[in-house]
């Protein structure tokens, strides 16, 4: 089912199938959150999950949400998937992640699976008035960590990682496990946890915007290697925050995401 690619970077290393049904995988330090090299960024572990929620049948995903449970680690982890609700016309699936040292679910996630079908009506699409030819390539902040963000090939049509606001941006992620293509929804997911950094409102050096879920609605899989993400935080003035972006590629709108914020100072006020 999962298309063979040429060696190149990459997040993850297959570990193979286990006795207890779930595969391993040893997460490279491309994973890395900006802020340690010990836990990893959302968009990674995104993408795995739904790679496994690909592997149980041929339907497309329609809606996906991730929960996080805690920090995970740049370790070993394991990871499966299951149908939760089987049907002729839709399906709902489940993942989880395992943090194999500690023996505990990291992430889980469920997805609305609908079936594949190229006979639907279509509505004119709105092509995006740039490429990734018109971004334009910038370093990461001074005091982020590498991983992730390095891993990441990013163009910025407008806003910047380091300059607070709205963003937009276009990206192309590595394959997400070592020697194997990464399907158009797993480079989506793997992509889409980054609107929160993406429109951060201000300096994350200071404020921590930590997500604990990621919902994606998905009108379709993205075509080529790169996507856009045209994200835009909101702030409550308390603690809940909510990252919102728009993800297309050349032929224009894939998707719609969402994640709930816990919105904190870095230091003490």
């Amino acid at each position: 089912m999962f298309e063979k690619s040429p060696e190149a970077p990459s997040f993850y290393r297959s570990q193979g199938p286990s006795a207890d049904g779930r595969e391993g995988f040893e997460s490279l330090p491309t994973t890395a959150s900006p802020w340690g090299a010990d836990s990893q960024h959302g968009g990674p572990p995104a993408g795995l999950l739904v790679r496994a929620i690909e592997g149980l049948s041929d339907a497309v995903v329609g809606r996906f949400t991730m929960e996080l449970l805690g920090p995970v680690p740049v370790g070993e982890v394991a990871v499966s998937g299951s149908i939760l609700r089987p049907g002729r016309t839709v399906q709902l699936a489940a993942a989880e992640m395992y943090d194999v040292a500690r023996g505990r679910p990291v992430a889980t996630a469920r997805a609305w699976l609908f079936p594949a079908t190229a006979s639907g009506p279509e509505q004119e699409p709105s092509t995006p008035t740039h490429g990734p030819e018109d971004g334009v390539h910038r370093e990461r902040p001074t005091g982020w960590g590498g991983g992730y963000v390095d891993a990441v090939d990013w163009r910025w049509i407008a806003g910047d990682l380091a300059a607070p606001g709205p963003g937009v941006v276009w990206m192309r992620p590595p394959d997400l496990v070592e020697g194997e293509r990464a399907s158009p929804v797993q480079r989506l997911m793997t992509c889409a946890d980054s609107a929160s950094g993406v429109s951060a409102v201000f300096d994350p050096r200071e404020w921590g915007f930590l997500n604990t879920e990621l919902t994606v609605h998905v009108l379709r899989p993205p075509e080529g290697d790169w996507l856009c993400l045209d994200a835009e935080t909101h702030l409550s003035g308390g603690s809940v925050g909510m990252a919102v972006s728009e993800a297309h590629d050349r032929r224009g709108l894939v998707a719609r995401s969402t994640q709930a914020l816990l919105v904190q100072p870095r230091t003490p006020r």
